[in-house]
């Protein structure tokens, strides 16, 4: 089969530098607890606890809720970042706190709280729930509001002056549409877009792929934002599978396909889109003797 990668893929500087932190972290002597998916992947998450480092998470909790849960140790922050009012409390707690919040993501902290101290009202363009939005809108929760449609941008106060920044993970194309669409509505706003580089330069890898290409695979954990918008992207024209691993893809789905491409999320194992690449690579629909899938070797994640 022919098998377009596109590149680039995997892991962005904000994952490998929070795995290379949580690996070094498990050399200390202290339990070591995550506070949260370090980044929004099981394997990689699974693959930590076999070092001796355990998640801790909840759907429904909050970082500060999940704090909780610790009582004693070194707790180290996830890449989607945390607010002051984590680091205090665990610092209260009398925990040893370890950053491995995405440089990326601190940046967009220090945008919000500048923006806060000259008077301005923050519009955040984000997702519900997912642990970067909660962070930065923590700073402060009564300037700072979570845009996550256009409707939510309808009844804001127009004489008031805003700032429009977003989740770093998000669609690029969203955030234009939201951007302009807040111009149009609010006299007063300043757009400072945020959407990482290493987020940009995917999507629009996905956006301008072959047009030869009748199948696509994004590796990635359901988790993940950003491998979702990669998804959610290529699937304006194609028929796509998000899949986590070579596990999940579906021979059955190649039937009659030409030419695949795949991609993968910023927080998934390099070794784990090789393998779909390769497996496509040798795949022939003609010949069954193609269709065995390799088995994961567990102690690859984080190589």
């Amino acid at each position: 089969m022919e098998v377009k990668a596109i590149v680039p893929r995997g892991y962005c500087k904000g994952v490998v530098r929070a795995i290379d932190i949580a690996k070094k972290a498990s050399c200390q002597d202290d339990d070591v607890y995550i506070l949260g998916m370090i980044v929004h992947n099981q394997y990689i998450v699974n693959a930590l606890e076999e070092l001796g480092i355990y998640t801790i998470d909840q759907k429904g909790k909050t970082r500060l809720e999940l704090l909780d849960e610790i009582d004693y140790g070194t707790v180290i922050i996830t890449a989607h970042g945390a607010s002051e009012q984590v680091f205090k409390k665990a610092q209260e707690k009398g925990l040893k706190v370890i950053d491995a919040s995405c440089l990326d993501v601190i940046k967009t902290h220090d945008l919000i709280k500048d923006k806060l101290k000259d008077g301005y009202e923050i519009l955040y363009i984000g997702k519900a729930g997912h642990p970067e939005a909660e962070g930065a809108i923590s700073i402060n929760e009564q300037k700072i509001h979570l845009i996550t449609k256009k409707e939510d941008l309808d009844n804001l106060d127009p004489t008031i002056h805003y700032v429009i920044t977003n989740q770093t993970t998000m669609s690029l194309y969203d955030v234009y549409d939201l951007c302009e669409y807040a111009k149009e509505k609010l006299p007063h706003v300043e757009i400072a877009k945020e959407t990482c580089t290493a987020t940009k330069i995917r999507q629009e890898a996905i956006q301008n792929m072959d047009e030869d290409i009748d199948i696509v695979f994004i590796v990635g954990d359901p988790h993940s934002n950003n491998t979702q918008k990669l998804a959610s992207i290529a699937k304006k024209n194609r028929e796509v599978y998000m899949i986590e691993s070579i596990d999940d893809l579906d021979v059955k789905t190649l039937k009659g396909k030409k030419k695949a491409a795949v991609s993968s999320g910023a927080s998934t194992p390099t070794y784990l889109t090789n393998q779909v690449i390769d497996f496509l690579k040798q795949f022939d629909e003609n010949n069954p003797n193609t269709y065995q899938k390799p088995v994961i070797d567990k102690s690859k994640i984080l190589s």
